[in-house]
């Protein structure tokens, strides 16, 4: 009877830690496998001009979704991101053109992003009001605004400098795709390693518990949305110098690309 029971055991913990390790790192998996598929039998997909270009074309969702990943971590979601791309970027060139000033232009950019997280934190956490209100009318808001500032129409931008924010080039590759690199690690880091990102979790795993053992909900909650705001403003500011200009219609739909982006790397 003993024998049994002892052989039986590891079958057990080998289909458990099997399960484990599919569900932790199945995505990376089908993703590996279709990435050599195309690389086999797609020509040139695996030369480096077209991973650049892969890298380019995904790089503004990959900095996005650093900060969607904190508000779905929490236990929330940020359906405003796309409506501050487009209006960070029109704000920065409206500024620039005003001003003169490559700095305050994109300063200005920030702010606004910062702005709407801040209004969107406040209301969620404070006033707890449910986020997919709060966030679909800042959205309408934020977009409204956008076409309001550049009076509906593309915002060109006469300062060249700017232009090295979108077209610059570190070792070979762009300067988005390394700004994304960064925002990956830090936020990665920043979720995983400090006190910050187990507060978030704790939140998102159970708020009530969270807030009984001492963790600053409300607090977090605000710094979360201002950084989803923050890097959604980024990468608006990044799309107008690629774009070479402010354009109020951009991304539409964008929020649901990176909500996808966070739900489909494996998040939960």
């Amino acid at each position: 009877m003993s024998s049994v029971t002892t052989s039986g055991a590891p079958k057990s913990k080998s289909a458990f830690s099997f399960g484990r390790i599919w569900d932790q790192y199945g995505m990376l998996v089908v993703f590996a496998a279709l990435f050599v598929a195309c690389a086999i039998f797609v020509p040139n997909f695996a030369t480096f001009i077209n991973m650049k270009g892969l890298g380019l074309a995904i790089s503004m969702s990959g900095m996005v979704a650093c900060g969607m990943l904190f508000c779905l971590a929490s236990g929330d979601f940020d359906l405003s991101v796309a409506s501050v791309i487009a209006c960070a970027g029109v704000t920065t060139a409206v500024v620039i053109n005003m001003t003169e000033s490559l700095w305050i232009g994109v300063l200005a950019g920030l702010l606004l992003g910062v702005i709407s997280g801040l209004v969107n934190g406040f209301v969620i956490a404070r006033l707890k009001i449910n986020a997919l209100i709060t966030t679909l009318a800042t959205m309408q808001i934020v977009r409204g605004l956008a076409y309001i500032i550049s009076d509906g129409k593309a915002v060109g931008i006469e300062d060249e400098r700017f232009f090295t924010l979108g077209y610059a080039n570190w070792l070979g590759l762009p300067a988005p795709i390394w700004l994304t690199v960064a925002c990956l690690i830090l936020f990665g880091f920043l979720l995983n390693r400090t006190t910050f990102g187990r507060n978030t979790l704790a939140i998102g795993g159970n708020e009530e518990a969270a807030r009984l053992a001492g963790v600053p909900v409300v607090r977090t909650k605000i710094i979360i949305f201002v950084l989803s705001g923050l890097v959604s403003a980024a990468a608006g500011i990044i799309l107008a110098s690629r774009m070479t200009s402010g354009q109020p219609m951009t991304s539409i739909g964008y929020e649901l690309i990176v909500i996808s982006a966070c739900v489909w790397a494996g998040f939960r």
